[in-house]
């Protein structure tokens, strides 16, 4: 869980730092956006191959070299100048995200007692969030205090620290059975059973319509969160509201999103069906979107933020709920990893297109004030994906034996 934390502080620790890395590499509004949401530039193309990698390398193996990875990205990216290599470190620091969040739903199914699976798996999804609103809380003192570079060099020490930690602390695992296992023989074929199985895992999860329903449904709902959240410290201090307390409620509108988390698992534990868990933070987020930026209440007020922070909240019911969902929709429990990495590929890519979209739609209006419209589209296609998985779910149910 704090690997998690850890790895996804990666990607909040930018939303502090927008005004100051405007002002210090020179990016416009959109460009940043793409900043943002860089980070999941990996996942967005690789999640499903990521995912089916780890799925051989092992779980607690892989969670430790993506958190060296980043932590080196991190370090990198504390001496640039550049947008450019500041993009690339961006998208390296991606590449470890991947290697610790999706191994790690099968590794806590390997770790946690059956009757507690469905309630650790949504508190799982809080991992997010967590790393969120930390960043969001500590990042502007960081950078108050030592400069943005301070801030990134600090959080490649973090990860550091905790690939050292999950080292001595998480039991190694067994090595996950393979479709097909590798020969013994040459390396050259050993490399070609190995590639084998990796295409083997990709088909069958991309032959099942499981993984594809939890991975749109991420993405439409990935999209506008992170847009909204990463954007809100820049609103918010656009309301004359000074950059610390700023970053304060930014943090809290974040942290919000561990209740809807938290209470997901335990709520698919007393045998509320998922679709209705979605659907619920779908129409939420729409209704939250448009109270806090459509202009019906006045630019800066409690109610603009009462909203947002339940748009965060009750749209944290979805997460929660797709990741228990991806374990169990998995086409094969040996491409559990495959399954959530394919959820995170559509994911990151929500991540890495949403920001942008709110940035055009807020520069266009001149204002933030149409925000909602490209949130209110995410929220309406993630009611019809809940739809569609309630009709698939009851047809499986339905279905011969």
């Amino acid at each position: 869980m704090a690997a998690g934390v850890c790895a996804a502080l990666h990607v909040g620790k930018l939303a502090p730092a927008i005004a100051v890395l405007q002002r210090d590499l020179g990016l416009t509004l959109v460009e940043a956006g793409f900043l943002l949401g860089m980070v999941q530039g990996a996942g967005m193309t690789l999640g499903l191959l990521v995912g089916a990698w780890c799925d051989g390398l092992g779980a607690r193996r892989s969670l430790m070299l993506g958190l060296l990875l980043q932590a080196g990205a991190s370090a990198s990216g504390a001496g640039v100048s550049g947008a450019g290599p500041m993009l690339a470190l961006r998208a390296v620091e991606g590449l470890g995200f991947l290697m610790v969040v999706l191994p790690a739903p099968g590794l806590l199914r390997a770790l946690t007692p059956p009757e507690r699976l469905r309630g650790m798996l949504g508190t799982w999804g809080a991992f997010m969030p967590v790393a969120i609103a930390l960043a969001l809380l500590a990042g502007p003192l960081v950078i108050e205090s030592g400069g943005w570079r301070t801030w990134w060099a600090g959080l490649a020490a973090v990860s550091a620290a905790m690939a050292l930690t999950l080292r001595f602390t998480v039991p190694a695992q067994a090595a996950p059975s393979s479709v097909t296992q590798a020969p013994s023989a040459a390396a050259a074929g050993w490399a070609d059973s190995a590639l084998r199985t990796l295409a083997r895992r990709v088909a069958i999860t991309l032959r099942a319509p499981g993984p594809w329903f939890v991975a749109l449904t991420f993405a439409v709902y990935s999209s506008q969160w992170l847009a909204v959240v990463g954007f809100l410290p820049t609103i918010v201090a656009q309301a004359g509201v000074g950059p610390l307390l700023s970053g304060f409620v930014a943090a809290g509108v974040a942290a919000a999103n561990i209740l809807g988390n938290a209470a997901s698992g335990h709520l698919m534990q007393r045998g509320v069906p998922a679709p209705v868990l979605l659907a619920t933070g779908f129409s939420t987020m729409a209704a939250g979107a448009v109270l806090g930026f459509a202009p019906l209440l006045d630019p800066g007020s409690a109610g603009r933020l009462v909203a947002l922070a339940l748009f965060s909240a009750v749209g944290g019911l979805i997460p929660g709920t797709l990741f228990a969902l991806a374990v169990q929709v998995a086409p094969d429990e040996r491409v559990v990893s495959s399954t959530v990495g394919w959820m995170q590929q559509w994911s990151a890519a929500g991540q890495v297109l949403g920001p942008p979209a709110v940035a055009w739609v807020a520069s266009a209006a001149g204002g933030w004030e149409r925000t909602w419209l490209a949130t209110g589209a995410c929220s309406l296609a993630g009611l019809a994906l809940a739809a569609g998985l309630a009709h698939w779910q009851a047809s499986r149910r339905g279905a011969p034996r």
